[in-house]
């Protein structure tokens, strides 16, 4: 009998055991997918980050304001090389704290060559974070090329973070590159080389070898629109930019 007893209590526990394995092995995955899905939300949201707002928090977040100094016309870059080499020099960093030139990015096409062109946004004007006071507004308006602050000269009026925020969009989403927020995008402008009337030299397809005059031109979807004589006949074909090239003179 006491070995009846044994063998039922040995059967019990590894009844047991075995279920409280299978237990096991089905919560654990649940248990971990758990775990990782606040990670996941969290991946998720990072990726959906808008930089442009990122920018405003952190706008929000540094001290001083923002103003728009004024300069000659092409020499943006060179005031901000400049005026920062002064701060530096001058131990200014706890009263100017950032300069930046607007820039937009455009597509430019010349001939059938696409090439991506940083451009200053605003001719002739520069945006500097600061502190304003007697020290600071010397730094800035004794900096080569620069004629002095917009609006009143010893008083100006700081911009908003809307408006700081509008001005330097194209950097920060240039800085961000591609994994930039979709609703971030912003449309660039595309800048074409050819002219509506002038006559260019197919060189690819069908017609090529032929001479063609641009009618219309579609940036973008980069292709244009070009009158051909065929069989004395004027008509019109529609060319991807490639497909042409201007005429050498």
């Amino acid at each position: 009998m006491n070995e009846d007893k044994n063998s039922i209590e040995f059967e019990d526990e590894t009844e047991q055991s075995l279920n409280a394995a299978e237990e096991a092995a089905v919560e654990t995955p649940t248990e971990k997918a758990a775990d990782t899905a606040p990670e996941a939300e969290k991946d998720s949201a990072q990726e959906a980050v808008d930089p442009l707002e990122a920018f405003r928090r952190e706008i929000m977040m540094i001290p001083g304001d923002w103003y728009v100094i004024h300069t000659y016309s092409g020499h943006e870059r060179k005031v901000k090389a400049n005026l920062e080499q002064r701060i530096a020099s001058q131990n200014m960093e706890e009263k100017i704290f950032r300069v930046e030139v607007p820039d937009e990015y455009i597509n430019e096409f010349k001939g059938s060559v696409k090439k991506r062109v940083r451009h200053v946004r605003i001719p002739g004007y520069v945006v500097v974070c600061m502190d304003f006071d007697d020290d600071s507004y010397r730094v800035v308006k004794d900096t080569p090329a620069v004629t002095g602050f917009v609006g009143d000269q010893h008083n100006p009026v700081p911009l908003s973070t809307d408006e700081v925020v509008d001005l330097l969009k194209f950097n920060i989403l240039e800085e961000a590159g591609p994994q930039a927020a979709p609703a971030a995008a912003v449309k660039e402008e595309i800048r074409v080389a050819f002219e509506t009337g002038e006559v260019v030299s197919i060189v690819e397809g069908p017609f090529e070898g032929m001479e063609a005059t641009i009618s219309q031109i579609l940036p973008e979807a980069q292709k244009l629109k070009v009158l051909v004589t065929i069989f004395e006949r004027e008509t019109e074909l529609e060319l991807a930019f490639e497909q042409v090239t201007k005429r050498e003179e």
